[in-house]
């Protein structure tokens, strides 16, 4: 059975990505106190309407570590948690201090994602960021510091003027920072972005796939092993929060435009922190829209989601004969080869749920 997760969604940022389509605001800092005591009571009627206890719990953004230590804190304290919960929060190295982590880990923080997406400068350009690169071995240190073992390393590849000698530097220097966890995304072009109102910039498929192969022989070398297309962990070390959503769990998302899903009901909260703020003061519900999804969308959408992952799918999901060197068959469940995880959105249309 599947985990509960808690998904907490913090806008603020201090400098828009060119890549970046998510729901955030640079000019709205003056709203932050108010924001998380907003969040705190919509917590605090989820609870007493019986919302479960929280097995993971993930802050997301924008950039969480806008917020003074203590308002991420005043939040995890809102959130009825199991003993062992895993508590995530995603940080910009530029934030991190060796106080800010402690307030952390004191507060209930036991796991980090840092946002590095690159240790080349040009690249980091590219994409628009403004952090250090140096930054993130202090990150990583103080977090270590503070007695927060569990430390993920977001990174993108695929970047316009990225070389793969960019991509292997930017590579080796995480891996030497020893984190437990790391994800490696290829740059996806969002509608509404400066990233996409610039094909000059868009990524080369090709050269997305041989940074994919040289990240999971590198990773896989260092002894982490590819628990999803995107992920790669030291075992023990995989993101719970993550699982939640893979394997079709149940959660519940606060903060303006976070997302939630019930049973087969996905909803999803107004999209603004103006708005977020002025509902939940109000008493009136902060969902926005929602869908339901039949057996059998729900039933493909599973296969999809676990063909993803190191579990595969059952025999009989798919046709492995024609997908010679695209699947393996490991037992009773069928999984993606390196060169099927290239293509695996072709592969999961050959899917056939029962």
């Amino acid at each position: 059975m599947s985990e509960f997760g808690v998904y907490v969604h913090i806008p603020f940022c201090r400098h828009r990505c060119d890549y970046c389509a998510f729901a955030t605001w640079t000019d709205r800092d003056h709203l932050m106190v108010e924001y998380v005591d907003a969040v705190v009571l919509d917590i605090q009627r989820s609870v007493a309407a019986g919302m479960p206890v929280a097995d993971t719990v993930f802050f997301g953004g924008g950039t969480p570590t806008r917020l003074a230590p203590e308002l991420v804190t005043k939040i995890v304290a809102a959130i009825p948690m199991s003993p062992d919960a895993e508590v995530t929060v995603e940080c910009n190295p530029d934030d991190v201090t060796p106080d800010l982590m402690k307030v952390y880990a004191a507060g209930g923080v036991n796991r980090v994602s840092i946002g590095v997406q690159a240790m080349v400068g040009h690249v980091l350009a590219s994409l628009g960021r403004t952090h250090d690169p140096s930054n993130v071995e202090k990150a990583v240190h103080a977090a270590r510091e503070a007695g927060i073992t569990s430390i993920n390393l977001d990174l993108i590849y695929g970047v316009h003027g990225e070389s793969l000698e960019d991509w292997q530097s930017t590579l080796t220097a995480a891996i030497a920072l020893a984190p437990t966890h790391v994800s490696a995304y290829g740059l996806t072009v969002e509608a509404g972005t400066p990233l996409a109102d610039d094909p000059a910039r868009h990524p080369d498929d090709d050269d997305q796939a041989d940074k994919y192969i040289m990240t999971d022989d590198m990773l896989g070398a260092a002894g982490m092993h590819n628990y999803e297309i995107s992920n790669w962990a030291f075992g023990g070390h995989e993101c719970r929060h993550n699982k939640v959503y893979w394997s079709q769990g149940n959660y519940k998302g606060f903060g303006c435009a976070s997302h939630s899903h019930q049973d087969g009901r996905r909803f999803w909260n107004v999209r603004t922190p103006d708005r977020y703020i002025a509902c939940v003061n109000e008493g009136i519900s902060v969902e926005a829209a929602d869908e339901v999804l039949d057996e059998e969308t729900r039933a493909r959408e599973a296969l999809e989601l676990s063909l993803r992952t190191a579990d595969g799918v059952p025999v009989g999901a798919l046709d492995v004969a024609s997908l010679e060197g695209l699947v393996s068959v490991q037992g009773n469940r069928v999984v993606l080869t390196r060169n099927g995880k290239l293509l695996a959105n072709e592969v999961s249309l050959r899917l056939k749920p029962r």
